[in-house]
């Protein structure tokens, strides 16, 4: 028989399911609060409206894959502007950088996708199973009648919030209320029905079964804020100088001056989303929600004790309050230079997004030369280069546009919908709304022209006017000027 030393350690341990209790208090409105308007936008987002003329959808957001458009109320990016969606995924980068600088893991606590469908699944466990002394008693009774009512509702109200989280998310992508009726009607496309499913899969597993797995084992972020954490972060904090060492009520009355202000209620524990005891001090485990603040207010509040037993601090504000000190305002500790920096950076990324957005050209002309034949030789002598040219309207309406030679003296152009004889240095044209459609330009120059470099320019006819040039080459035999 092995001796217990001999046996090697399990790298496995089952999990623990945990049934979070009830809590009332301001951290818990909050959550409330921060639960009920990020759903909202999720969920009401792709059936807002937008007016864009009748050149371009409705949907206030939506991430047109077919047209490569991304339309964001009265913003419209086009492919070759994909620098301003980068420019707002680094900014959500430094803003989670700013927000874990100041107050920890508070987006983990409040926002983060599986914090926000995992509280929402726990809301529906209390509505069904009752609060956590009844969840545990259910999870611990024999398979029953009522067990398996309770059990098959429950799991029902799970598959009905999974599915509805998976079909908002392809309303973005598509007009929404053209998809839904297609999608019912079983004429979507066979990757709205993938795309759901999957979503609708991974929400019920998530949300309704691995919970705060996610949060502990798989997401990579609480590893990163560890990095990003210092003395001068506020964190949720027990402070333990004042509670320890822990007594009861009765303890404490028999030994008064004796035992600290935890009276090992456990409240904290039984509240908290992921089943840690947050008096064991700070651990990746404490996605830094407060509910453990509220719980034990409440506590201190019954007790006539003074609330903060557990409370957002920095270690610095905690080590002048175990040393009898007056601790720093929470505005210093919130605006401290680091978070200052990374909001210096994010207001400065945001800036120079919204400059560029309001100097960007709603016009633009791209050319692409013919490689092969370099150039054609024709019965007069002169010499034609062939161009595909794309003039890009970013309007939503059509616009009266001209392209214009300029440089390649003696040059003209026409195009293939129209007769060479009408060749010209400036062609105008109409350009379809919110287009960039590709036409064929061929340029002539007369004999003897050297290889040089020219300009297309266009211009905008209309009152908003515009103008853009792309400058290409023109071969033809010989040296380049």
């Amino acid at each position: 028989m092995q001796s217990p030393e001999s046996v090697p350690a399990s790298l496995y341990e089952k999990r623990k399911a945990v049934f979070p209790k009830a809590v009332d208090g301001r951290f818990r409105r909050l959550k409330w609060l921060v639960m009920i308007v990020t759903l909202g936008i999720y969920y009401i987002t792709p059936w807002l409206r937008w007016d864009r003329g009748p050149y371009a959808p409705d949907q206030a957001v939506l991430v047109d894959l077919a047209h490569r458009r991304f339309y964001m109320f009265g913003i419209e990016i086009w492919p070759h502007e994909f620098y301003f969606v980068a420019g707002l995924l680094i900014m959500a980068g430094v803003g989670l950088f700013v927000i874990t600088s100041a107050v920890g893991r508070a987006w983990c606590g409040y926002s983060c996708p599986q914090t926000v469908w995992t509280d929402l699944f726990q809301h529906v466990d209390r509505l069904i199973d009752g609060d956590r002394n009844a969840q545990l008693r259910l999870e611990a009774a024999p398979w029953g009648a009522e067990k398996i009512f309770k059990r098959a509702v429950k799991w029902t109200i799970y598959l009905a919030i999974s599915f509805w989280t998976g079909g908002a998310w392809i309303m973005y992508f598509a007009d929404a209320p053209t998809l839904t009726r297609e999608f019912w009607a079983g004429d979507a496309a066979p990757v709205a029905y993938g795309t759901v499913a999957v979503l609708t899969a991974t929400t019920f597993l998530f949300g309704g079964f691995m919970r705060e797995q996610i949060c502990v084992y798989m997401c990579p972020w609480p590893r990163i804020q560890t990095a990003m954490l210092d003395e001068k972060s506020l964190l949720v904090t027990y402070k333990d100088w004042r509670g320890e060492p822990r007594g009861s009520v009765k303890k404490a009355e028999k030994n008064p001056g004796g035992v600290g202000d935890c009276v090992d209620c456990n409240q904290c524990v039984a509240v908290c989303p992921t089943g840690y005891d947050i008096r064991n001090g700070p651990d990746i485990q404490c996605i830094t929600c407060a509910l453990c603040i509220d719980a034990c207010d409440k506590v201190m509040v019954q007790l006539g004790r003074p609330r903060g037993l557990i409370d957002y601090a920095t270690l610095e504000d905690c080590k002048l309050e175990r040393e009898g000190e007056t601790p720093r305002p929470i505005s210093r500790a919130l605006f401290h230079t680091r978070t200052l920096i990374y909001v210096g950076v994010w207001a400065a990324i945001g800036f120079a997004l919204l400059f560029a957005l309001g100097n960007r050209q709603r016009l633009d002309i791209s050319v692409q030369k013919d490689r092969n034949p370099p150039y054609m030789l024709m019965s007069g002598g002169e010499l034609r280069n062939a161009y595909t040219v794309k003039l890009r309207n970013m309007e939503s309406r059509p616009r009266p546009m001209q392209v214009t030679i300029d440089g390649l003296p003696g040059g003209t152009m026409w195009t293939d919908d129209m007769p060479s004889e009408k060749a010209a240095r400036t062609l105008k044209f109409d350009v379809a709304a919110d287009r960039a459609d590709p036409m064929r330009f061929y340029v002539v120059a007369p004999s003897g022209t050297r290889p040089q470099h020219f300009e297309f320019k266009l211009k905008a006819l209309d009152a908003e006017g515009g103008e853009d040039e792309s400058k290409v080459r023109f071969d033809a035999p010989g040296e380049e000027e």
